[in-house]
């Protein structure tokens, strides 16, 4: 019988050179937060609880392997036929004859993703299946450039690094900040960011701190837009614990690791051999269409094959899909709680393309560009930079692979047109790619992410459900923990499965975060006065070029 894998704290960068330990050193932030599992049993024991997890993403993986680990009879349901989600990958077969990955983009693993990255050691100890790049730099059609590489990685010098070495900041922009209106972003705590800026906008936000134009454009709007969002539209709550978890609030620092394979062979097919340890059933192309509570308290669960009872479920889907889903069932949780999950929004559409060329790229552009005020291109990907099955085309072929990416479309855009667009401004931002020839392409257009809009938070589920045998997981759940996107994903599996396992008595998986609060003692107060209005009333005379009393 198998014991599940210890819990170990998050680390830095991953090894390359030697073996892994059997519990790899703490991350590089001594202040990120431990939260251990409630005390139990390590495994079931006696006849096996069985659990549903609706969805294959990374919620569902991270739910799945932490319940079949503790002897959890697992059936893990996805519709699609591969695994990983937003983050999955499937084959397709070029102009020229190679069968090659396509995927939905390129995704950041940043060094706070500690749970995620727990879920990935699984089968990978040293993380060697991701490497780091070597820069996360930003780029302003006007021509400004922004690097992350040489600032400090702990806050507050990181911070003050920023604002020194960025040359969007200028003297007269920094004459003219609003320290007080920017003081919530240094002592962000999760929920009360939500009860303070859920009801205002990011862009207002900004505009009340009165944050220089181009620093906004080069990297506020940056930040914003990777969640699928105009800064117009996304809460001021979730921009200020984005802020804290990659910038104020931890010491990973900016820079960021990427899988050195695509992400099936790389992440997810190995953990699909690892649930088969487990004694995990994977079943893939099989969509879920209803799930029934029955009154003696288990649940029944019907796809497009079959029907089965389980004694617990975990709905890991998009926000989309769970709307559907949970419409369909008129006795799954109780009436407010449908309609919460019917209220939830779903982000502008998107779009990837990806284009294998004839030549390369010049030798001196970065594996990843984020970039600002070239219409709705919002990154640019060289693959072969970083990726084992892109470098080996490009080797072959003499050729390079490149990604665009446009976060958030306007609606109702017309396809070919944006696709048109975006290869303009590549030939705008990289001129060598202009003459080049597009051997093939690939344009993935979805429109599927959850949106976090001005006063939406109060709509968004909670991992506990009404009924004490569902769970819900996903990067739109309120997790009461300072995580974003992909951590947020895998953070919310492993907290529907702990919701689970303590019913029957068996210790969950314990959790890492970055610090759930503001790193500096002065500043937390600080922000405490300005919440009561003290500061206020105290800088009052000072704006008004009076001396405080």
């Amino acid at each position: 019988m198998r014991t599940p894998p210890r819990d170990t704290p998050p680390r830095d960068t991953p090894r390359r050179s030697t073996p892994p330990r059997s519990t790899p050193p703490r991350g590089r932030d001594r202040q990120a937060r431990l939260l251990p599992a409630r005390p139990g049993a390590a495994r079931v024991e006696g006849t096996p609880p069985s659990v549903a997890v609706v969805g294959a993403g990374i919620a569902g993986l991270s739910a799945a392997t932490a319940l079949a680990e503790r002897g959890v009879a697992v059936t893990l349901y996805e519709k699609r036929p591969y695994l990983g989600g937003r983050v999955g990958g499937w084959p397709t077969a070029l102009r020229d004859g190679a069968t090659v990955t396509m995927s939905r983009g390129f995704h950041a693993f940043f060094r706070q993703y500690y749970n995620l990255r727990g879920l990935l050691r699984r089968t990978d100890p040293g993380l060697e299946r991701l490497t780091g790049l070597p820069d996360y730099p930003l780029l302003n059609a006007d021509g400004l450039h922004d690097s992350f590489r040489r600032l400090p990685r702990t806050p507050p010098l990181s911070a003050l690094g920023f604002v020194a070495l960025s040359p969007s900041f200028r003297l007269t922009d920094l004459r003219a900040l609003n320290p007080v209106a920017a003081l919530p972003l240094l002592d962000v705590r999760v929920p009360q960011v939500y009860d303070r800026l859920d009801a205002t906008s990011a862009h207002a936000f900004l505009d009340a701190v009165r944050f220089p134009e181009n620093a906004r454009h080069l990297a506020f709007e940056v930040f914003s837009r990777s969640f699928f969002a105009d800064p117009r539209e996304l809460s001021a709550a979730e921009m200020a614990l984005m802020f804290h978890i990659y910038f104020l609030g931890s010491a990973e620092g900016l820079l960021f690791d990427v899988p050195v394979g695509p992400f099936p062979t790389a992440l997810w097919d190995p953990l699909a051999g690892y649930l088969d340890r487990h004694h995990a059933e994977v079943r893939t192309g099989t969509a879920v269409e209803h799930v029934e509570p029955t009154p003696r308290g288990d649940l029944v669960v019907a796809s497009d094959r079959d029907e089965s009872r389980y004694d617990g479920v975990v709905l890991a889907l998009d926000s989309a899909g769970l709307r559907s889903l949970v419409a369909r069932c008129g006795r799954l949780g109780d009436a407010p709680w449908r309609e919460r999950i019917g209220r939830l929004r779903t982000a502008p559409p998107f779009l990837v393309s990806r284009l294998w060329l004839d030549r390369p790229v010049a030798a001196d552009r970065p594996g990843f560009l984020g970039t600002s005020g070239f219409g709705t291109l919002d990154n640019i990907s060289v693959l072969d930079r970083y990726e084992d099955e892109a470098a080996r085309w490009s080797a072959r072929t003499g050729g390079s692979v490149v990604e665009l990416h446009a976060y958030a479309v306007p609606p109702g855009a017309a396809r070919d047109v944006e696709q048109k667009r975006l290869l303009g401004q590549l030939h705008r931002v990289y001129p060598e790619t202009g003459p080049a020839t597009v051997l093939d392409a690939r344009h993935e257009w979805h429109e599927d992410c959850p949106l976090f809009p001005v006063g939406g938070y109060a709509d968004r589920p909670p991992v506990r459900t009404p009924h004490p045998r569902l769970a819900v997981a996903g990067d739109m759940v309120r997790t009461g923990l300072p995580v974003a996107l992909m951590e947020r994903a895998a953070t919310s599996g492993f907290l529907a499965a702990n919701s689970l396992l303590e019913q029957w008595g068996v210790r969950g998986q314990t959790l890492w975060t970055v610090p759930d609060r503001g790193r500096s003692a002065l500043l937390r107060a600080l922000a405490t006065w300005r919440r009561t209005g003290l500061l206020q009333r105290v800088m009052a005379p000072v704006h008004q070029g009076v001396p405080p009393a």
